[in-house]
């Protein structure tokens, strides 16, 4: 994928296509933003377009540089990733090595490393020095979406390129023309802060199951509590379903949201598009304020969750807590 086929992030774009065709890349770069946002395609693109032989300022992806680093066997390139819970400092100690081996040729040599915050004090140290005093030319990569977490000392070495949330409706039309269905397509984009972090929730055969079930209970819980409560120990804790409490959560959130764009007839802005009839007979059951408090009660129970409470109990009180309004 070129440059030019990349959506979004036109701000990254700029600053590493100038310096390609200026010839004044840095020898660091510190890819910062969230997950989904297309970093790691980003620094594929930036490494293939530092050795296309077809093109300049960006990769052809036809060209055999291309796709050996495409096919992940270009010699030059080396993609590091977290080994278990984190990246060890044996991991940057065999990097060094192998860069060491072939010196000669005078060849730019690269290397990303995916969530690089990751990485333990001694890993962090080590490529410090490998940082400060590479043993070839060398291009390195850091991707992590919170480049605050990482030494002090290696983002003062490293050039920021920051990645930002794309635009929910720009990603809409683009997973739409992808033959995605629309209704699931208008809640992942609010879910995601990417295409490729979209493309894999909206995937998952579980995610549409989640969502029917969060529009079941969204509807119980205002005036048949006991269905509700039925319904979330069936379809949702006796289920794989359970793992996934925090989309539900989301769900439910983007649910509040859409009474509230309904009462000040802001009917373009609804997410759940196809379940407008329902939405037109909750709506004006309460007042805005009340809506407001119910999506609060959502924010709550997603922080209870990460406090690793009872999901069942903590859910069972959301429940409670949206019927009192």
């Amino acid at each position: 994928m070129s440059f030019q086929d990349i959506i979004g992030q036109v701000r990254a774009k700029q600053i590493l296509q100038n310096e390609l065709r200026n010839d004044t890349v840095s020898h660091a770069y510190l890819f910062a933003g969230p997950r989904g946002s297309g970093r790691r395609q980003m620094a594929l693109t930036l490494a293939k377009s530092l050795f296309c032989t077809e093109r300049e300022g960006d990769c052809c992806d036809q060209c055999l540089e291309c796709r050996k680093i495409d096919h992940q066997n270009h010699p030059d390139v080396h993609v590091i990733r977290p080994d278990g819970s984190s990246i060890k400092i044996e991991q940057i100690r065999a990097l060094q090595r192998e860069f060491a081996y072939r010196t000669g040729d005078g060849n730019r040599k690269v290397y990303i490393m995916e969530q690089a915050d990751l990485m333990t004090v001694q890993a962090a140290n080590s490529l410090l020095k490998f940082l400060e005093e590479p043993l070839s030319p060398v291009v390195a990569i850091l991707i992590t979406e919170n480049g605050q977490a990482m030494l002090p000392t290696i983002q003062s070495r490293a050039q920021w390129i920051p990645f930002t949330p794309m635009d929910p409706e720009t990603m809409l039309q683009v997973l739409v023309q992808e033959g995605f269905a629309q209704t699931t397509a208008r809640c992942v984009v609010h879910l995601a802060s990417g295409l490729d972090a979209c493309r894999e929730i909206i995937q998952q055969n579980w995610f549409a199951e989640i969502r029917n079930v969060m529009l079941q209970l969204g509807k119980d819980c205002l005036n048949q509590m006991n269905t509700a409560m039925v319904t979330a120990h069936q379809q949702l804790f006796k289920t794989p379903l359970a793992e996934h409490l925090d989309t539900l959560m989301s769900l439910f959130l983007l649910w509040f949201k859409d009474m509230i764009h309904y009462q000040v007839n802001r009917t373009e802005s609804i997410i759940f598009i196809d379940q407008l009839e329902s939405i037109s007979k909750y709506a004006f059951t309460r007042d805005a304020e009340s809506w407001v408090r119910c999506m609060e009660l959502t924010t709550d129970m997603q922080k209870r969750l990460r406090a690793n409470v009872n999901p069942q109990l903590a859910f069972e009180q959301f429940l409670v807590g949206v019927q009192g309004g």
